[in-house]
């Protein structure tokens, strides 16, 4: 996690590893698997608001899990502005947020489980707050940095008590604190029973996976006894799905966490941005070879709420080069692809829309402060393409040298983008059956007919189109005409 506390701002750089203090064998990983479709994550979106979206456009879309923001009680920071990062700052294990509450998280969940998305939360363990309680956090709890009331008190927390300042230091990233956060002894078993309290309790309102943020600051076995002891998910039989942010270094490498379930893929994030934002898009033939983590075990994306706050990222910012970044994503086989749906900033430490007390505003993707990209054509177009390819390989690729390429999925899918400042013109050869095709980065099938452009693939194969500048034609067995 990279995180600005107070007036402080630090870009988390490096991690370590250090021996768990009782030895406990690492747990086997979570026996659920991702979701069919993409993960999208409503960052700062509250809870009424996801559900509502999970009705009326995720589930119908495509889109198969929603990443929530953390749901637990944390911080408030007025004279900060109430910015988005006093949610990583943790309270109490109350479900009490500027989002809502209990109650509403709840009905969330159920809604969004009936729409057929899935609720994966953002769950904080490495740390609490990173100063005493100047107020009460979001649920009334009074505070101090090291006294956490029904919690946890001095003894939970590490004996370092300063910044990290040597992330080359394996046993100093481990146990002293990342930019001024309480660093909790998750070695200890009254730790780690009550964080497995907190998120089995979440499991038990139908919570179903999560994403752990800052994970490289603890060691794989204590993340592995906390995941061990969490509970099937009701009505499933499986252990939650689990996802956890490693940012590798020269000390740390994502597969040390492997074990205990799948990692996100930072190198990947870096590698697509670079050839979306300087229009070098043949570099991207065959790049994930040199991924450090298999396809089956790596979580990717183009930003998150951290890389879109540090530049050079690929963000909403960048317009029609980002939506093709995500198109991207969403076609190459590699990975689970993670999607951001964000609010519009223009400082780094910036709170989502929220009212005089800092709750947050109802999102709406008629307001221009929440940005939905998910909503956009060509990523919502190819959340669809996403889940019809599942499964079949990487064929038929062509590329111009340049900012030029097209591929396929062997006979259920093929895209073609255009990075460049004029159009491309060409037959392209697919494995795709012939017939009639929806171009779902244009438009979409509807009740038989396509809004967007319609493709003919003939009996060889091919196709022939025109694709404008900084624009793309993406086809798929589920888009076919009659």
């Amino acid at each position: 996690m990279r995180l600005t506390v107070l007036a402080l701002a630090a870009t988390v750089v490096g991690t370590a590893l250090v021996p768990a203090a009782f030895g406990q064998e690492r747990a086997p990983a979570p026996a659920t698997a991702p979701v069919a479709g993409p993960i999208i994550q409503m960052f700062q979106w509250p809870w009424d608001s996801v559900a509502s979206e999970c009705t009326n456009f995720l589930g119908p879309k495509g889109f198969g899990a929603v990443q929530v923001s953390p749901p637990q009680e944390h911080v408030v920071l007025p004279e900060a502005g109430h910015p988005w990062y006093q949610d990583y700052q943790p309270v109490s294990y109350q479900l009490e947020t500027r989002r809502g509450n209990r109650e509403q998280f709840a009905n969330m969940v159920k809604t969004c489980n009936d729409a057929g998305v899935h609720i994966y939360a953002d769950a904080v363990v490495n740390h609490m707050a990173g100063s005493d309680g100047d107020h009460p956090g979001s649920a009334g709890s009074e505070f101090t940095k090291y006294d956490y009331p029904g919690t946890y008190s001095d003894a939970d927390f590490h004996d370092c008590r300063r910044d990290i300042a040597n992330y080359n230091d394996k046993w100093e990233v481990r146990n002293c604190e990342l930019v001024g956060l309480a660093d909790l002894k998750t070695e200890s078993d009254w730790v780690r029973q009550s964080e497995i309290k907190y998120l089995n309790d979440l499991i038990s309102l139908g919570v179903s996976g999560f994403r752990v943020d800052g994970v490289k600051h603890m060691p794989p076995e204590d993340i592995g006894a906390i995941f061990g002891g969490l509970n099937t998910v009701p009505g499933t039989g499986q252990k939650p799905y689990v996802f956890q942010e490693v940012i590798a270094d020269s000390t740390t490498t994502a597969g040390e966490y492997a074990g205990n379930g799948d990692v996100t893929e930072f190198a990947y994030q870096g590698k697509v941005s670079d050839a979306f934002k300087n229009g070098s898009l043949e570099q991207l033939d065959g790049f994930t070879d040199e991924m450090p983590l298999p396809a089956d075990q790596a979580v990717v994306f183009i930003d998150n709420h951290d890389t879109q706050r540090s530049s050079p990222t690929l963000t909403y910012k960048d317009g029609t080069a980002y939506d093709l970044a995500v198109g991207f994503e969403l076609a190459y086989p590699y990975g689970t692809p993670q999607l951001i749906s964000s609010f519009a900033f223009d400082n780094s430490e910036q709170g989502p829309p929220a009212e005089a007390d800092g709750t947050t505003k109802p999102a709406s993707c008629d307001d221009p402060a929440w940005v939905c990209e998910h909503r956009r054509p060509i990523i919502a177009g190819m959340t669809g393409f996403h889940n019809a390819v599942q499964g079949a390989p990487l064929t038929d690729w062509w590329d111009n040298g340049g900012g030029q390429i097209a591929f396929g999925r062997q006979d259920k899918g093929f895209v073609a983008i255009n990075r460049e400042g004029g159009e491309l013109s060409q037959a392209f050869q697919t494995s795709l059956p012939a017939g009639s095709y929806c171009d779902v980065m244009s438009g979409e099938l509807s009740n038989g007919s396509c809004t967007g452009q319609t493709v003919e693939v003939g009996e060889d194969g091919k196709f022939t189109a025109t694709v404008p500048a900084n624009s793309g034609v993406a086809l798929h067995a589920g888009a076919k005409l009659g």
